[in-house]
């Protein structure tokens, strides 16, 4: 098994798709990551419109064909006729992982009430995990790396904390953070050391 981290990352936007405006998410999940990784990875990207057919062929194709460990997707997660993220994603899962949802929801909620229109979902296909982020990369960022205090301390957890040792329970390749942008969480059984 490779030590590379092979990561899917999928914008859908009807509008970025079909090149009305430029694609943010890509860019800033593939920056965020860049920051928060320190062990190899590398990325897969598509950019797609809000279809359901073509979101599950996205997912199907990113985890089974190329080999993605970890799929992040950003949009198409609201309450709107277009938003098919979540159903695509849950229609391709072979479980669901809803703690993630939650978590995503609760932190978006500091900021912001209708957060709870969100729909995101994650789910586990194969050994890959697949995860629904919002579309706006303030947003992603926060999703992933959490609330901060003043001091830097965390106040609430990103997802992403619980990301690596995910990826360990379904056979992904072992993945190691830089703690000053997001401290993994493994239990001790779990952690290699450092090196």
């Amino acid at each position: 098994m490779t030590d590379t981290l092979k990561v899917g990352l999928v914008s859908i936007s009807d509008r970025a798709s079909s090149g009305v405006y430029e694609d943010k998410g890509i860019p800033a999940l593939q920056e965020w990551l860049g920051a928060a990784l320190t062990s190899p990875w590398t990325s897969e990207t598509r950019l797609i419109p809000d279809e359901r057919a073509e979101i599950e062929r996205a997912l199907i194709d990113l985890v089974d064909d190329v080999g993605c460990h970890l799929v992040l997707t950003t949009g198409g997660t609201g309450p709107a006729r277009r938003d098919v993220t979540p159903d695509a994603t849950l229609a391709v899962g072979d479980k669901e992982m809803p703690g993630f949802g939650e978590q995503m929801r609760q932190i978006s909620l500091n900021f912001v009430p209708t957060a709870i229109l969100s729909r995101q979902v994650a789910v586990v296909r194969g050994s890959a995990l697949i995860i629904n982020l919002p579309g706006q990369p303030k947003s992603i960022r926060e999703t992933l790396e959490g609330l901060k205090d003043a001091d830097g301390r965390q106040k609430v957890h990103g997802i992403f904390a619980a990301v690596p040792y995910c990826l360990d329970l379904i056979g992904a390749p072992y993945v190691e953070t830089d703690e000053m942008v997001c401290k993994a969480f493994r239990p001790k059984s779990a952690t290699k050391p450092r090196g």
